[in-house]
């Protein structure tokens, strides 16, 4: 379970320098915006986007569709506040909440949301509940992390754990979907909205990051807000830790420094018009 209180304040806390290490966010958000009708552009829809972060990609959709309707939801204070200054004098109407609990209101052309949703505690209904703001012919289209995401970080904690006899120890951070696992999700929320006509897409890619060392690894993760946010922590003995970043470091080393996988998937949900209109 996601404590929504902590995550607020970490992602808060480092909307300052969530721009300089978000390198592949801003690949996962160029990916999504090719998932969008582009010949709605000149044209005055509505767009939401959760989990607007800055707002690297609400600015992409305010150059893109400049007569376009932007609200921006997100969850932390400190990153509103870094959007708002980034688009300033743009057509985006900023709102402050969590998803999973704001009030909405109307109906949207597109609906988009990068790298947000791993964040959520109910998956499927986030997902039933986006759908019924979602105009006829509008889309659907997200991009989160699927679980070989960190696959290095993973296989060294679970290697030394299983080394040491730490057995107490619970599993590091929050567990991510499979990509066959979130289709799934996705195709269930449909049955949802069964009077409905829509079509699914879906798509998963492989991004690497390198770093000089483990150490400047998890430093980038804790820069971004994105560190472990579950309501029961992993606190992990020096002991440990230590043996953590050698075997890391010793497995997971390569030309180009040490590797961290990021498993990169997307899903676009098309309102589709029925042939009467």
């Amino acid at each position: 379970m996601i404590d929504k209180k902590l995550l607020q304040r970490r992602f808060s806390r480092n909307s300052r320098t969530y721009d300089k290490y978000a390198n592949v966010q801003k690949i996962m958000a160029k990916e999504l915006i090719k998932t969008i009708d582009k010949e709605k552009n000149d044209k005055e829809i509505n767009i939401l986007e959760i989990g607007c972060g800055t707002g690297y990609l609400t600015k992409q959709l305010c150059m893109i569709f400049p007569n376009a309707k932007i609200t921006a939801v997100d969850l932390a204070p400190g990153m509103i506040e870094v959007a708002k200054e980034k688009l300033k004098g743009m057509s985006v109407t900023f709102l402050c909440g969590d998803i999973e609990e704001i009030s909405l209101k109307g109906n949207y052309d597109i609906i988009v949301s990068n790298a947000t949703f791993q964040w959520v505690n109910d998956f499927e209904e986030v997902i039933k509940r986006l759908l019924l703001f979602l105009r006829e012919d509008g889309i659907l289209t997200f991009s989160t992390f699927g679980n070989r995401t960190f696959q290095e970080l993973h296989n060294s904690y679970n290697q030394v754990k299983e080394q040491l006899g730490h057995c107490s120890i619970r599993p590091l951070g929050q567990s991510f979907f499979s990509f066959e696992t979130l289709y799934q999700f996705c195709e269930t929320s449909l049955l949802f909205t069964f009077l409905a006509n829509f079509d699914i897409k879906g798509k998963q890619m492989i991004e690497y990051e390198y770093f000089p060392s483990v150490r400047d690894f998890l430093t980038s993760i804790k820069k971004i807000g994105a560190s472990n946010s579950n309501q029961e922590n992993v606190y992990l003995p020096p002991t440990f830790f230590k043996e953590l970043i050698r075997f890391y470091e010793k497995n997971y080393r390569e030309v180009k420094g040490v590797r961290a996988t990021y498993h990169c998937m997307y899903i676009s949900i098309h309102y589709v018009r029925t042939e009467d209109q």
